[in-house]
């Protein structure tokens, strides 16, 4: 029997040891794996050595799914949604907190800075204990959406050095979001990653409802939304087609290219040259 076959030279009791062979294990050639395990007295029966198959098969599926949530674009996935589901919270009570405490207080500011003002109050009732509780809990909600992002701008260049070089941080931790993964953006077209975040505009064209979208969030890029309008398209598809490329390079090779970024400014210098007026 190949010494790197799945089950050879094991202690049939040694799950997690059967579960490395069933993810790394090899063999030169197919054979009756069953009868081998009989033989060689890893297992009892044929019944035996199945049961101990689907086992070690269950513990590696365990340990792979294990890792790969614990893989850095999974966290990063993790910290921009959490990073997004926080501010946004935050802002929607800001809204509430500030016809609540608009009703008791003078001046009431807005936004979160509107918050901050109101959770420095010392409250003169039950009703103000309320607000200024509320208060504290949009002011905390907005610190700890700085403190994920601060994360996320930390964290994106070392999971995706050259996306996040030609993105930035957050618009990189996005598209790696929105792809669900590195791997799944490394594979995708550029057409797609151009209309990322534009599901909604883009279902609504494929019914006939609407034109096709031009971009979806690669649109917060200065590159698209600094461009004029009508060469934005172009801007969008130049971008788009060199994240793609720079997905492709952290996925594969993890190693910062700065021609990428090169490449980029000198297409979209073209771009933008098309509206300058000849001198």
């Amino acid at each position: 029997m190949n010494d790197d076959a799945w089950f050879a030279g094991l202690d049939p009791g040694d799950t997690e040891a059967a579960a490395d062979r069933i993810r790394d294990g090899r063999a030169d050639a197919p054979d009756d794996w069953p009868a081998r395990a009989v033989e060689s007295g890893f297992a009892a029966d044929e019944s035996d050595y199945y049961d101990a198959l689907h086992d070690a098969a269950m513990a590696a599926t365990r340990a792979a799914v294990t890792e790969a949530e614990r893989a850095g674009d999974r966290q990063l996935i993790h910290a921009v949604r959490a990073m997004d589901d926080c501010e946004r919270t935050a802002n929607e009570l800001a809204e509430r907190l500030q016809e609540w405490a608009g009703s008791l207080f003078d001046e009431v500011g807005t936004g979160i800075e509107g918050a901050r003002a109101v959770a420095t109050r010392e409250p003169a009732d039950s009703t103000e204990e309320r607000v200024v509780a509320l208060a504290e809990r949009v002011v905390g909600l907005a610190d700890e959406a700085e403190e994920l992002r601060a994360y996320v701008e930390r964290t994106a260049p070392e999971v995706a050095p050259n996306l996040a070089n030609l993105a930035g941080p957050v618009l990189a931790a996005r598209l790696v979001a929105l792809a669900g993964g590195l791997e799944s953006l490394a594979k995708k077209p550029s057409g797609t990653v151009q209309v990322l975040g534009a599901e909604d505009a883009l279902f609504a064209h494929l019914r006939g409802q609407a034109p096709s979208p031009k971009h979806g969030v690669i649109y917060t890029h200065e590159y698209v939304h600094g461009t004029r309008q009508e060469d934005r398209g172009s801007a969008a598809r130049a971008l788009a087609g060199k994240l793609a490329i720079a997905a492709r390079a952290d996925h594969y090779k993890g190693e910062l290219n700065p021609d990428i970024e090169r490449q980029l400014d000198e297409r979209m210098a073209t771009i933008r040259a098309r509206g300058e007026p000849d001198e």
